[in-house]
């Protein structure tokens, strides 16, 4: 009883009450907070994970500027249906590149954290151009003007002095490169081996069958890209993350 009459008296006066209650959100702040700094690394460091080529970067920018991350997550919970629906849960070095990243909760449309080989370049080409022709139910708009719209190289090695900047690991090389490797990426006519020595597993294709390059090549060769870094075949979680 005097338990109940003391927190009665808490509830009634507005200072007590945001006293304890200030009290309790700083003592378990510190908590959560304080053994970060004792951390060299918070993200697990993951097999295959490098950072975005430059068609990639790009393809994400136009992603990130047309709001797809309004209706489509990049975050796949370790849960029993979101496993088997879309595949191995999402890890957080597959998000150590993004600025920002793409995780999300809104699902208007599937996750796509997996989406990178799911899908042939024409399908996505398709879906792009209109989506009801490939999944009738589908709501979202069309982006046809993607295939005619020129991709704007001209600051794409900027582009990635800027990443690198906020902690991306772009060499000298890969910037100096960068004008060069956005066109050969979508040229598989091209001298795409030393492209693919630096963005290891980085898909070569003209993605949407196009003399151009275009806005649409870009955001199909970031979506080829997703999830396709890390070979869950091999991977073993460190238990002391």
């Amino acid at each position: 009883m005097d338990i109940i009459k003391k927190h009665a008296v808490l509830e009634k006066s507005p200072t007590l009450l945001f006293i304890f209650s200030l009290l309790v959100v700083t003592v378990g702040g510190i908590v959560e907070i304080a053994p970060l700094f004792y951390l060299e690394n918070t993200i697990e460091d993951v097999d295959g994970m490098r950072p975005y080529s430059p068609l990639e970067l790009a393809g994400r920018d136009i992603y990130v500027r047309e709001g797809c991350y309004v209706c489509h997550s990049q975050m796949i919970r370790p849960m029993r249906d979101e496993v088997e629906r879309y595949g191995h849960y999402s890890l957080a070095a597959e998000s150590k590149y993004d600025h920002p990243f793409q995780w999300g909760s809104k699902r208007t449309g599937p996750d796509l954290a997996r989406v990178g080989g799911r899908y042939s370049n024409s399908w996505h080409v398709d879906h792009f151009l209109d989506p009801q022709s490939v999944v009738p139910e589908s709501v979202m708009p069309k982006y046809a003007f993607l295939a005619e719209t020129r991709l704007d190289t001209s600051q794409i090695e900027a582009l990635l002095k800027t990443h690198r900047f906020v902690g991306v690991p772009y060499t000298d090389e890969m910037i100096e490169a960068a004008a060069a490797d956005v066109r050969v990426q979508a040229d598989p006519d091209g001298d795409w081996d030393a492209l693919v020595e630096r963005y290891p597993g980085a898909v070569v294709a003209n993605f949407d069958d196009q003399p151009e390059l275009t806005e649409m090549d870009a955001i199909i060769a970031y979506m080829q890209m997703l999830g396709t870094l890390v070979d869950f075949s091999t991977f073993t979680p460190d238990p002391t993350r």
